[in-house]
């Protein structure tokens, strides 16, 4: 499989595309104006504590509040500094009014970005990536992630960072996925730096007010080099000069091996446009998703959850319905999973399926949706599909969708997604010119009344409603002018008494 990381850099726009045998399967996207969050520390001071919710609301500087769970907030300090970490694995969730009490400064990070009306979900056991290793500051013991299979590899490298962690009892490490194959010096190198950014940290938390921004993870052209740059990827392009040099030295420090692969786009065409990544990007934002067979999916994406349906459209099939609703299913099963990493849909997402009566074909369907979502970063869950074809998933949503972070809900619909028709605001109009009627109007009667609309309600006035138009006019003992406002909306129109 070839894998490449396209890298387009603007003075106020950062995107990166992850592109696999020439599709794109992931888009990050880093505006000045509002980096993501996930992954900063702040020292924040505990606004209110809910007990109803098991949670309390954190000052971390920013617009919205922050919310922190109890499940997330580790146990009493272990100094004045920062919050303590327990050891990793699960344990039982205290009462928040035993953790924390209002006006408490704690050291916390953001885990989920603000969303929507939401502000931003933080946590108090500390996490800090770097290329090969995660350290846990307060953690205990080594983890292996688990795209390593190997088994004797996980044991290699559990061995080695136990080896190089010695007596230091501080601190849990999690070996990240592109460790898989490193040498013991750049483990060694990983964990001298994370100790030393950890030092830094507490020394800023310690000297800092409540509201402070402690540290800031790293932009986007180095980031996605971090977390993405593996053995599989062939190349990285980029078409800023400034923003090659700042990865390749980020490389040539971190990851000396990968510092060769990092190309400079030299082309006049952008680059962004040469992939083909701006028309995917396009396509993206779309409800409808064509299926190469000549069915579709339609994904609508709410508050409460996301809905993809599943259609056969213009495919037919060439023996029986059965086969042609398993045929679009596999399809179908196969493209949802690029779908969510594309647009990196999060929350509980229902797949509406076409009804398939075979249950080896059910089977293969949820197989094939199961494989799909292999190589997705985020964490997924899938329940098994129902008699009706439905699906029930929950996929980890930590940062905003590609919908929410490059669009904004329709002025002339408020985000409904429709409007009213001409025919319903002609409707509305005729009953409140009926309210003007000395029946039902306390006020003198009006000389004229003046109806200010959008043009495709005028024009249905004047034409298909001018007859119901002339019959108003006498019970109103009014003449009625219409005026086109051109910018209203078509659900908007005024009624005004001369």
């Amino acid at each position: 499989m070839s894998v490449e990381i396209v890298v387009n850099v603007t003075p106020a726009e950062t995107r990166a595309a992850l592109v696999e045998d020439g599709v794109v399967q992931e888009l990050h996207v880093e505006r000045r104006s509002r980096r993501g969050l996930v992954g900063n520390l702040y020292k924040g001071r505990v606004s209110r504590v809910l007990p109803g919710m098991q949670a309390a609301f954190i000052d971390i500087g920013l617009e919205r509040t922050a919310f922190l769970h109890a499940a997330d907030v580790a146990g009493p300090p272990a100094d004045e500094t920062v919050v303590g970490l327990a050891p990793l694995g699960a344990r039982p969730v205290e009462d928040v009014r035993r953790l924390l009490s209002a006006g408490d400064d704690v050291l916390v990070q953001v885990i989920k970005d603000p969303i929507g009306t939401k502000g931003a979900r933080l946590t108090t056991y500390i996490t800090l990536p770097a290329r090969f290793l995660v350290y846990l500051p307060r953690g205990e013991g080594t983890g292996v992630s688990a795209r390593i299979e190997e088994e004797s590899e996980r044991q290699r490298l559990k061995s080695a960072v136990e080896a190089l962690r010695g007596a230091e009892a501080e601190g849990g490490y999690i070996l990240r996925t592109a460790a898989q194959g490193v040498g013991v010096e750049s483990l060694q190198e990983d964990m001298a730096y994370l100790r030393k950014l950890w030092g830094h940290v507490r020394t800023r938390a310690t000297q800092s007010p409540p509201g402070t921004l402690v540290h800031e993870d790293v932009p986007l052209p180095l980031r996605i080099l971090r977390d993405e740059l593996s053995r599989r990827v062939e190349r990285v392009l980029v078409d800023s000069e400034a923003e090659h040099a700042r990865m390749t030295a980020f490389a040539a420090q971190f990851m000396p091996a990968t510092a060769a692969r990092i190309e400079l786009h030299a082309a006049a065409r952008p680059i962004f446009d040469l992939h083909g990544i701006e028309e995917e990007i396009g396509k993206a934002l779309r409800r409808q998703v064509a299926l190469k067979s000549g069915g579709h999916l339609v994904i609508d994406q709410r508050e409460a959850m996301t809905t993809i349906d599943v259609n056969t459209g213009a495919y037919v099939g060439h023996r029986n319905l059965e086969e042609t609703t398993f045929r679009t299913n596999l399809e179908a099963a196969a493209t949802i999973g690029r779908q969510l990493r594309l647009r990196n849909l999060g929350g509980i997402i229902i797949i509406d399926f076409i009804d398939m009566h075979d249950e080896s074909h059910r089977r293969q369907v949820l197989a094939a949706l199961e494989h799909s979502l292999a190589g997705d970063r985020a964490q997924t869950r899938v329940v098994s599909l129902s008699p009706l074809g439905l699906v029930e998933m929950t996929r980890k949503r930590t940062r905003e969708s590609l919908e929410h972070l490059l669009c904004e809900p329709c002025r002339a619909c408020e985000g409904r997604g429709f409007v009213k028709s001409a025919e319903t605001v002609c409707h509305e109009i005729f009953r409140e010119i009926l309210r003007q009627s000395p029946r039902q109007s306390s006020q003198p009667p009006a000389r004229e009344l003046l109806i200010l609309a959008h043009a495709d309600v005028v024009e249905r006035l004047l034409e298909t409603e001018a007859e119901t138009l002339g019959e108003l006019e006498a019970q109103v003992g009014a003449p009625i002018r219409l005026q086109v406002e051109a910018l209203y909306g078509v659900d908007q129109f005024d009624l005004v008494r001369a």
